[in-house]
């Protein structure tokens, strides 16, 4: 007699083994924590802002890399 086990599905419907289910839950707790740092209420001035204090910081820290580059 063979006992029937019930095997995770897939979104479409695929039998997953124990760690493939493993692997989608690592997955799933990795986008969340992705998600949730995407979604941190930065506005686009700030990110403006810390882009331009880099680009002043490499030009100051490199002048010859970026001599043919203005403000």
């Amino acid at each position: 007699m063979v006992a029937k086990g019930k095997a995770a599905k897939s979104a479409s419907g695929a039998s997953m083994s124990k760690y493939d289910v493993e692997v989608e839950a690592r997955l799933k707790a990795l986008e969340e924590q992705a998600h949730e740092k995407c979604e941190s209420g930065s506005s686009d001035a700030d990110l403006e802002k810390t882009v331009d204090n880099l680009i002043h910081f490499l030009k100051v820290q490199f002048p010859k890399q970026f001599k043919y580059y203005s403000d």
